[in-house]
């Protein structure tokens, strides 16, 4: 006679989630917000939301999106209390494009095998990341799938939902010619671009431990260097008395030309120029060793840039000043221009919208400091 089959012994620990959930407790109790009901384990996240009964006409924001193959990076080095940060400011910084504030977020980890430390870990830098962005991490789900994946491999995924007064709605529609197109520095490669280095790095046969001088750390240290987290500083800006920022856009796939093209009105021009700043080293070593052509590079990766504003000019050095106290490097990366009348660089291409957005033009032209 064979054994009974039970869920356990088909692969799913039950006794585990419930453990994991036991662990997670203390750094979603931080991730908080004044409007939240309930607490951890309920079916659903509840959110008081009588306070857009008094705003004039609120927007609700949505957004969701994963880390990507990041993960791969994280479940190599076993280290899982950062990638978080990449999740959250992948999904809660979307939604600050717009200017709407996100109150609440979601996650989702699909796993092999349930690890109740390494869930934990996983969800205290998901929780460190909305404390840090003001945002409530008001629910989740663990789901293990024995036989999907492999007993260490997971997946993480999130969503978030803000708001806005529609006659604070950011977008294209408030940009000038005139304008200029300020940079705010990433933290690194950020969430994107990932299969494209995996690829590089495993091309060159590099492993994750070994040290790279231009990076101060190991291979492995810089390629899992935190998201950097922006809602909360943005909204902060945006906010501001004497600063009228027009736009945002969150670099991300696709690289900050497309990106940028996206919150653009049709009949404009940004012109970019790579000479006002140098990537960091991570960039110009995976291009080097990937020999990578520039136009791939750009297209895949932030280079640098996470985010762009675009304001008045003479409000810049007011938003610089500001974006600097919050530990955010700033720079004036061009100017926004009417596009009939305008003289774009020959020979060099020309972005028009992206991610079926049909939005302004985007030109980047000259060469990074060598």
């Amino acid at each position: 006679m064979t054994e009974p089959i039970t869920y356990a012994s088909a692969g799913v620990d039950v006794e585990a989630g419930d453990r994991a959930v036991e662990l997670m407790k203390a750094s979603v109790r931080r991730a908080t917000r004044p409007e939240v009901l309930g607490g951890l384990g309920g079916f659903a996240g509840m959110f008081d939301a009588s306070a857009l009964a008094g705003m004039t006409r609120p927007v609700l924001a949505t957004s969701t999106d994963g880390v990507g193959t990041k993960v791969a990076i994280a479940q190599a080095l076993d280290r899982h209390d950062t990638i978080g940060f990449d999740l959250v400011g992948m999904v809660v910084d979307d939604i600050v494009v717009c200017g709407a504030e996100p109150l609440f977020m979601t996650d989702y980890i699909a796993t092999g095998r349930v690890v109740p430390e390494r869930v934990a870990a996983i969800v205290s830098g998901i929780a460190a990341a909305c404390e840090q962005a003001r945002v409530a991490l008001v629910g989740g789900e663990t789901a293990e799938h024995p036989g999907l994946l492999e007993p260490d491999e997971y997946d993480v995924a999130g969503a978030a939902t803000g708001v806005v007064e529609y006659a604070d709605v950011l977008g294209p529609d408030r940009v000038r010619p005139g304008d200029v197109v300020l940079a705010l520095g990433s933290s690194g490669l950020h969430s994107n671009g990932y299969s494209l280095v995996r690829r590089v790095v495993a091309s060159a046969g590099w492993q994750l431990d070994r040290h790279v001088e231009d990076f101060g750390q190991t291979l492995g240290e810089e390629l899992l260097t935190p998201t950097r987290v922006y809602a909360a500083d943005l909204l902060d800006l945006v906010r501001t008395d004497g600063i009228d920022v027009h736009a945002l856009s969150h670099v991300t796939g696709g690289g900050l030309a497309a990106n940028l093209a996206r919150v653009l009105p049709q009949g404009v021009l940004a012109r970019l120029d790579r000479s006002t700043w140098t990537p960091p080293a991570v960039f110009s070593t995976i291009g080097a060793l990937g020999q990578v052509p520039r136009a791939d590079l750009e297209r895949t990766l932030n280079m640098g840039v996470g985010f762009v504003a675009m304001l008045p000019a003479e409000q810049v050095d007011a938003a610089t000043r500001e974006l600097s106290s919050r530990g955010i490097p700033a720079w004036v990366l061009g100017e926004v221009e009417e596009l009939e009348g305008a003289t774009p660089e020959a020979g060099v291409e020309i972005v028009h919208g992206a991610k079926g957005v049909d939005g302004g033009a985007v030109q980047v032209v000259g060469d990074h400091p060598a």
